[in-house]
């Protein structure tokens, strides 16, 4: 009895993330042809919502823009709020003693640890099982040597059923086939 009860609640919520992730990748789809470069400047913003000029950003920047502009969640006052209460748990790569609401929610390190705290972490299989990334899923990798990357899963595949992600890595937004290319380090869902 439980463990139907169990599937059916589980059922419940694959519509739910369908829906979620279908307005995080509509979002970060449009993003492509807008954002045309890569500029990790540090830009004083805003806050709350603030954002850099569309036309340029980095990794993070789509992301916090699929979820601003198709979930209306502002990861950088979410991060901001939760590094203000929660400084210790936050990487110390910067050396900061205190939070930066202008740069905090754009660094990578920090939204993993952001996600893992909100309880939105999924366990990365060894091999890597693609057919558990879904649309509008988050994943981060490393790229070579050691710089720390954010991508956004599309709901379109290559033939062999590998999801394309969409992310800015230098060349400005886009939708591409790099989910294998680079060593994952978390994936992420949005709940």
């Amino acid at each position: 009895m439980i463990r139907a009860a169990l599937f059916c609640w589980l059922l419940a919520l694959v519509p739910l993330h369908a829906q979620t992730g279908s307005k995080i990748v509509g979002a970060a789809r449009k993003q492509i042809g807008v954002t045309l470069s890569y500029d990790p400047a540090y830009t004083k913003l805003a806050y709350p919502n603030g954002d850099v000029p569309r036309e340029k950003g980095v990794c993070t920047d789509v992301v916090i823009r699929a979820l601003r502009d198709g979930l209306s969640q502002d990861l950088q006052q979410l991060v901001h709020e939760d590094m203000k209460t929660n400084f210790g748990t936050y990487p110390k790569n910067w050396g900061l003693s205190r939070t930066d609401r202008n740069i905090d929610h754009r660094r990578v390190p920090n939204l993993r640890r952001f996600f893992e705290r909100k309880g939105y972490g999924i366990k990365l299989e060894s091999p890597v099982d693609y057919a558990a990334f879904l649309p509008g899923d988050l994943v981060t990798c490393t790229v070579p040597p050691h710089l720390p990357h954010i991508m956004i899963v599309s709901d379109k595949k290559t033939a062999e059923g590998r999801p394309l992600v969409i992310h800015n890595i230098g060349g400005g937004a886009r939708e591409e086939d790099v989910l294998a290319t680079y060593p994952l380090t978390g994936h992420y869902r949005w709940k």
